[in-house]
């Protein structure tokens, strides 16, 4: 499509443009109208729901099952989907095309393509970190993290850089007067393509993290994502390829922006959804289920739980490598640290009561005594709720199992 050389200094009204670009395209060309307005509100209000939630993650940052989802990650992936959405805006004709909004390249190449790119590569560098700790047995933090985000930066960016340098004629040309952007075919296509190999790189590292058993195995969520994935890509790829004037067109426009907000938002929603969910309605017995699977789940020393003022937990802080290994494991605990203990169901209480206890110290004095008491924050050279066991030849310990073993009295023996 060309501009026409009698219109180059014409401006159209905007029912007058649609019946010339109806007859020269050969398409039903319809003007932008209150439908285009309330997608957008729609957008903007969904993306702002999600938002909310990532602020009470954040808010509730010390709460283990939120914390492990990565929340730097998920938080720039959303922010990734906001600006994506931003390029929608214009890219798909939901705006008449003047003013700031007629620099085709900026909204379509630096935002709707890179942001779109940024999206998928935040879900590539998440699984990646899933993959370095649990299947490399490697940490994810420091360089490596840095590293990560440079990649993907330098990766996306570059593209785009290519993409503005070269010719409006064969990537993005903005049409003034025919207040249109013009996407050439060979642009749509290199496009589409390399979304395609980020999403199939997205699909390797999940069916690599297929059998992580642990709590963080995410592997139906994480194929759930992509399955969602999936489906926005081919209605992508189906309305570009099938459909190139879309923008122009009322029905076509309007899906495709709605189809790129349920899938930005879903994405984000199944990764930190269920979390977020346990936490406002069943935050205490989550955790204790989600900490005791993760005691058995082999994989101890890949998340750091230690305890504190405020915490919720009786387990000791392990180190990053291999937990089995007495040099590379410590006990955060200082003379001042006051510890919670788990509810583990010996009673609604939380603290643990040496009253109940007979002299031998391992016992209750009774199948229905209360083994906790209501004294919050005592410190824990004060406290009596962990036993110390010497290591004694050839006997198991915490440090060749990852964690303490159970007493039938609900303590942690170290």
């Amino acid at each position: 499509m060309a501009p026409s050389d009698l219109l180059k200094r014409v401006v159209l009204e905007p029912d007058v443009r649609a019946e010339y670009l109806s007859t020269l395209l050969n398409v039903k060309v319809d003007p932008v109208t209150t439908a285009d307005t309330i997608v957008i509100i729609i957008g903007a209000a969904v993306f702002g729901i999600t938002a909310l939630m990532i602020v009470f993650a954040w808010i509730n940052i010390k709460y283990r099952p939120i914390r492990a989802k990565n929340m730097t990650w998920t938080t720039l992936m959303h922010i990734s989907g906001i600006l994506w959405f931003l390029g929608d805006i214009p890219s798909n004709g939901h705006v008449r095309l003047n003013g700031v909004w007629i620099i085709c390249k900026l909204w379509v190449v630096w935002f709707r393509v890179l942001f779109c790119y940024i999206f998928a590569s935040m879900h590539i560098v998440r699984f990646f970190a899933l993959d370095r700790v649990f299947n490399q047995n490697k940490p994810f933090r420091g360089i490596t993290n840095i590293i990560a985000l440079v990649v993907v930066v330098v990766f996306n960016v570059l593209f785009c850089v290519i993409s503005q340098v070269v010719s409006d004629e064969i990537t993005v040309a903005s049409l003034k007067d025919l207040e249109l952007c013009n996407v050439t075919q060979h642009y749509r296509i290199a496009a589409l393509v390399l979304q395609w190999v980020l999403w199939a790189g997205v699909a390797v590292l999940i069916f690599r993290l297929r059998n992580i058993q642990s709590s963080f195995n995410e592997f139906r969520e994480s194929l759930a994502l992509f399955i969602m994935a999936i489906i926005v890509l081919i209605e992508t790829t189906v309305t570009n390829m099938a459909f190139l004037y879309y923008p122009l067109m009322l029905r076509h426009r309007l899906e495709k922006t709605l189809m790129d907000i349920i899938g930005a938002n879903v994405m984000v929603w199944l990764i930190i959804g269920q979390p977020v969910y346990m936490c406002i309605f069943h935050r205490r017995r989550y955790e204790t289920q989600w900490l005791e699977k993760l005691t058995r789940d082999g994989r101890k020393a890949a998340y750091d739980v230690s305890s504190g003022q405020g915490g919720t937990t009786a387990y000791v802080k392990m180190g990053e490598r291999d937990a089995s290994m007495l040099q590379n494991s410590h006990i955060n605990f200082g003379s001042s640290d006051a510890i919670h203990t788990l509810n583990l169901g010996h009673g609604t209480n939380d603290y643990f009561d040496v009253a109940a206890m007979n002299p031998d110290g391992n016992t209750l004095t009774s199948p229905d005594a209360a083994a906790y008491s209501e004294s919050n924050g005592i410190p824990l050279a004060l406290r009596s709720n962990l036993q110390i066991r010497r290591p004694v030849l050839n006997t198991p310990t915490m440090f060749n199992v990852g964690y303490s073993d159970m007493n039938p009295d609900g303590r942690r023996v170290i």
